[in-house]
């Protein structure tokens, strides 16, 4: 089996890295001890089709294959793991789940522009009590007709305060376990919807992690994702593609991190000599 790259791939490959070194490079330190990720970066993210990879390209997406993805996210993440959360996360969780299970309107309306980077996303499953164990949540969306009434808690939201949209999973019937369960389309903005205060994390601290609080949100109901029920599946189904993402991150932070000791071990001296000539 042939495990090399194409052409393409690595061209890819090379322009993330360039990327990366030029762009977040510069001032890593600093973004990650002040908790910021500046929009500057998003926006130069966007322009090179780093916020929309897989998305087709009748969407406004870059219309890449999952290794170029899985490439992109290896270079970012190899000096800035904060920027390749912010993109996995509005790749592999928010324009995947509406690229692969939304409504035509929904496409038009909001993944065009999370696409171009003109909006960014989160995904909203953990809570208190539950993960991905989403039978467990306690967050309902009570049908009121023609919308839904939003009540309930999610934490640790990576992108929870730069977002604009919020991918939201919640209980619409708890006696049908999980066949109760849907997935909702939640704009920054909607009455009682509050963000909390940035969590403040051990690492990746440039990437925003929030709490966020729905308390009685009107959500039409065209916002809902699928059918009647779909919420569980739409959960699960995203959260295996975004696991790929995840993988190609922890490679690159490993990587990223074994060029740094290298480097370092040409340079330390003990007993006469650089430390790496002591290697067993």
């Amino acid at each position: 089996m042939d495990f090399s790259l194409s052409e393409e791939h690595l061209m890819i490959r090379d322009a993330a890295r360039d990327f990366a070194n030029t762009e977040l490079l510069p001032g890593v330190i600093e973004r990650d001890e002040k908790q910021e990720f500046p929009d500057e970066l998003v926006r130069k993210m966007s322009e090179l089709g780093f916020m929309g990879i897989m998305v087709d390209p009748q969407y406004g997406g870059s219309g890449m294959d999952t290794i170029s993805y899985v490439l992109i996210m290896e270079e970012l993440s190899k000096i800035d793991a904060s920027a390749s959360v912010i993109v996995s996360v509005n790749n592999s969780l928010v324009c995947y789940g509406l690229q692969a299970f939304g409504s035509d309107l929904q496409k038009e309306k909001y993944l065009t522009k999370l696409a171009a980077g003109e909006l960014i996303g989160a995904f909203c499953l953990s809570e208190p009590e539950a993960g991905s164990d989403a039978t467990s949540q306690k967050t309902t969306a009570i049908d009121h007709g023609d919308h839904y009434i939003l009540n309930g808690t999610k934490n640790w939201i990576t992108n929870g305060g730069r977002s604009d949209i919020y991918l939201v999973i919640a209980q619409t019937d708890r006696d049908k376990g999980h066949k109760g369960i849907n997935a909702f389309i939640v704009e920054k903005g909607m009455p009682g919807f509050d963000i909390g205060p940035k969590e403040d994390k051990l690492g990746i601290r440039g990437s925003d992690t929030h709490t966020l609080q729905f308390n009685d949100v009107k959500v039409p109901k065209e916002n809902r994702i699928g059918e009647d029920g779909f919420g569980f599946k739409f959960a699960m189904k995203t959260l295996s593609g975004g696991r790929i993402g995840i993988a190609a991150q922890a490679l690159g932070i490993a990587s990223g991190a074994y060029e740094i000791a290298k480097n370092y071990s040409k340079e330390r001296k003990a007993f006469g000599t650089e430390i790496c000539n002591h290697q067993a």
